[in-house]
């Protein structure tokens, strides 16, 4: 392997440490509450190589959300091999283990403060868009269906503020809130069927 690629990959396996300390960072204590300081010492690095990699606090916030968006899109992914109600199962579980290790940071997120700024907005609507194409690619509704689309992207909507009167609250089971989103689940998908027979009458021959 010649000296570029291998800097390379040693400069992406470092930006990546960074992003998961800005991740645990922000997860302890609020956005306000970091500095680059911290960051700086919390990661052995200067806050000159910080400012290399990310230019600015918010553009490492910006860049460690998007990670963050990432991972969650990745852990709630499950064995396309399972069938349909398992996987829809496994997928929440997958969804609730992270908001449950992230409270702090996923709550700020979708509530309030720097969530709101643009960009980070972006993310966060593009992490939900990713999460709708892959529910209806996993539904076999490869092409354009309007009901099927506003079903679970309302869905989402759903799982999202479940999650936020769950990790805030603490006022009833995880086991609740997981059978609460499974079964709304089949019941969106139900009335999504009730609307667009057409795309009902090919679901029911997958």
């Amino acid at each position: 392997m010649s000296v570029v690629p291998r800097q390379r990959l040693q400069l992406d396996a470092r930006r990546a440490q960074l992003l998961e300390l800005g991740l645990r960072l922000f997860t302890e204590r609020s956005y306000d509450g970091v500095s680059i300081d911290d960051i700086a010492d919390a990661g052995g690095v200067s806050k000159g190589l910080l400012y290399h990699y990310f230019g600015s606090k918010r553009a490492f916030y910006v860049a460690t959300v998007r990670a963050a968006a990432a991972q969650l899109h990745q852990r709630a992914e499950a064995d396309p091999a399972l069938p349909p109600d398992a996987r829809a199962v496994a997928g929440i579980a997958g969804y609730l283990d992270f908001v449950e290790e992230h409270a702090g940071p996923y709550a700020a997120l979708l509530r309030s403060g720097v969530g709101h700024d643009a960009e980070v907005a972006s993310v966060v609507e593009e992490t939900r868009q990713a999460f709708v194409d892959r529910m209806l690619g996993h539904l076999g509704l490869s092409t354009p269906r309007p009901v099927f689309r506003f079903a679970v992207r309302s869905w989402i909507g759903l799982v999202e503020a479940a999650s936020l009167e769950w990790i805030e609250r603490r006022e009833v089971g995880r086991d609740v809130v997981e059978r609460t989103l499974l079964e709304s689940l089949h019941a969106t998908l139900a009335i999504a069927v009730r609307l667009d027979p057409d795309a009902g009458v090919a679901l029911a021959g997958r």
